[in-house]
């Protein structure tokens, strides 16, 4: 197995990109830390996983919140062990509005969530990882962090930074023999993405899937997984500060 003896901690894993992670990095014989604002959605995660014959954790946590981020990493080190391996993979996608008329507080809070978030959770696991000897950190940014999308200022903004953050970190902790990569996923088929309205992308419209990806399809929640994966385990131990676009060709015209 491929994450043997590892533990990971994964948060937005109640949903979505995060539970499916959870479950495939639990197969391939990983402790899972499911971190979520939900903790009845973080609860059924880890039971599945428990459930599967696996040993998993269920962790409450506003990744916006410093003190909930701590207190996410002090409890996993505390029930677990130091993480191996950290997916910073919890966002939101706020209230679609061009900028003139999007409200201070819906683009504060996509940021404070999709790229604060992130850098909290580098900052309070990043000094546990140096210490035990190395790991694998992978930040979720998005293929919005590269291209401009109408009416998604703060979305975009917030993606961007991610990967900005993404390079910055796999500078600063190589030294450690830390590894720091983001994914940058397309428009996948999950709970969120059916009620998107992100601006001018509607993923009910056949016309946005002919747009968005010559396949003409989402991807699926497996395949930005098994990316995940590729990038937590020792497969992938000459890759760092890289931006893995898995967009099914949504960047490439």
């Amino acid at each position: 197995m491929r994450l043997a003896n590892k533990i990971a901690l994964i948060t937005g894993a109640g949903s979505g990109l995060g539970r499916e992670s959870a479950l495939l990095f639990a197969a391939e014989g990983a402790a899972i830390a499911a971190a979520d604002l939900n903790i009845d959605s973080a609860k059924e995660t880890a039971s599945d996983v428990i459930a599967a014959g696996g040993k998993a954790i269920a962790l409450r946590v506003d990744v916006s919140d410093e003190n909930e981020v701590r207190a996410m990493v002090d409890a996993t080190i505390a029930q677990l062990g130091v993480p191996d391996v950290l997916y910073n993979n919890a966002g939101t996608i706020g209230k679609s509005g061009f900028l003139s008329s999007m409200e201070t507080e819906v683009f504060d809070r996509v940021i404070a969530v999709n790229l604060r978030g992130v850098f909290l959770g580098m900052k309070h696991a990043l000094p546990h990882m140096a210490r035990r000897g190395g790991g694998a950190v992978i930040n979720q940014a998005s293929a919005a962090g590269l291209v401009g999308i109408r009416g998604s200022a703060a979305y975009c903004a917030s993606k961007a930074g991610v990967i900005s953050l993404t390079k910055v970190a796999a500078l600063e902790y190589a030294r450690y023999k830390i590894r720091v990569n983001c994914i940058c996923p397309g428009l996948i088929d999950t709970p969120m993405a059916q009620e998107l309205r992100m601006g001018e992308l509607d993923p009910r419209s056949e016309d946005t899937m002919k747009r968005i990806s010559p396949f003409a399809r989402m991807g699926t929640p497996e395949e930005i997984a098994r990316t995940a994966l590729f990038l937590a385990s020792d497969d992938s131990t000459y890759a760092t500060g890289a931006v893995f676009v898995i967009d099914g060709g949504w960047t490439a015209s």
